[in-house]
């Protein structure tokens, strides 16, 4: 397909409360929107690097800056959104850019021939699970408040974001309030080392899903020997780039289950590769969560249709975060979000409500 122009643009998105892990607190969203006009279809992707590189070495403008100097350029003349990634591969690192960009174009090719992202990439499921995470609070009572919200809005899953000094108490405190049944797990987003393997050993009592990212995201070796030492599974996610990260992890015996985030992997189609790995080697995988809006989300929600993930992702309604979306809210019903059918993602954002949000626009001509 002939890409006519790439536009950038910019919005600003509160968030309804902020969201505390062990690497910062958010209160709003800079976020980077990629659209892509074809002569046959528009497609959008969304860039999930954060404002600041903490979560990863991402951050949004350097992700629009490598997107306008050097991806964007960098497209072939006739492209094939199977095949762009092979484009953009002498360009190191940049996986949450290049992830939109891709997106944008997957979006495009899906919409001009009528197909949807969840049959294009293998859905199995017309509903996916949806779980919540739940932020580090100022008080256990605070905790077990907002969980017992969360459930009362019906998530199956509840994911606790844990750091030293933030563990073990909150954690019991939530298991014993809400008993065995409820399908707990817990994130670290590598908040520990090795040396915290007895005090990270008593969460075992628990009865937990997984324990996300304890350790460094560069460091699967030490990942391996925690896990040995765990009954809890430990579930990798920020050292999880690749299909061969993913490869590494498992022959070394470092997880037993993974979490498949689109954009910090590349894409959806390095994310389905994963997918199918994991499968093939009988580890399980979910879908994580960057809080997107509707426009990550739709795709997200088609991906964690995939038969490989047998566990609630971090698919949350569009009202877990927002109070108001850019596109038609995505809402809970028996735990569940419905998985678009629509051609592409199956969503389109607001035009008003777009507007509204919007920082800035940069037209890159092709």
């Amino acid at each position: 397909m002939k890409v006519e122009g790439v536009e950038l643009r910019r919005i600003a998105m509160p968030l309804k409360a902020p969201f505390r892990t062990s690497f910062g607190v958010e209160t709003d969203r800079d976020i980077l929107l990629v659209r892509v006009e074809t002569e046959d279809a528009e497609g959008w992707g969304e860039c999930v690097a954060m404002s600041e590189p903490r979560y990863s070495s991402e951050h949004v403008e350097g992700a629009a800056d490598v997107l306008r100097r050097f991806l964007v350029p960098a497209l072939p003349a006739d492209v094939d959104a199977n095949t762009v990634g092979a484009s953009l591969a002498p360009f190191a690192g940049h996986r949450m850019a290049k992830a939109a960009l891709e997106t944008a174009l997957l979006d495009a090719q899906l919409r001009a021939r009528g197909e949807s992202f969840g049959a294009f990439l293998g859905a199995v499921r017309e509903q996916v699970p949806s779980g919540v995470s739940v932020g580090i609070m100022d008080s256990v009572a605070e905790l077990l408040d907002v969980v017992e919200g969360f459930i009362g809005e019906g998530y199956p899953r509840i994911k606790l974001k844990i750091a030293p000094g933030w563990d073990v108490e909150p954690v019991r405190a939530v298991r014993e309030r809400f008993g065995a049944e409820l399908q707990l797990q817990v994130d670290a987003n590598a908040a520990y080392t090795l040396a915290d393997a007895a005090r990270l050993r008593r969460l075992d009592e628990f009865g937990l899903l997984l324990i996300e990212q304890p350790l460094a995201d560069d460091d699967l070796v030490q990942h391996a020997r925690l896990a040995r030492q765990l009954t809890t599974p430990v579930c990798l996610d920020e050292s999880i780039e690749s299909a061969a990260h993913a490869a590494a992890a498992i022959s070394l015996g470092a997880c037993s289950v993974v979490n498949i985030k689109p954009g910090r992997v590349g894409g959806y189609l390095e994310a389905r590769r994963i997918h199918d790995l994991c499968r093939a080697h009988g580890v399980a995988v979910w879908c994580g969560g960057m809080l997107e809006t509707g426009i990550g989300r739709a795709a997200n929600v088609a991906l964690a249709a995939l038969p490989g993930f047998s566990l609630p992702g971090d698919t949350s309604a569009s009202s877990r975060y927002y109070a108001r979306d850019i596109t038609a809210p995505f809402e809970l019903v028996d735990g569940h979000l419905e998985v678009p059918t629509g051609p592409g993602t199956g969503v389109s954002p607001v035009p008003e409500l777009l507007d509204e949000v919007t920082t800035s626009r940069e037209w890159i001509a092709r």
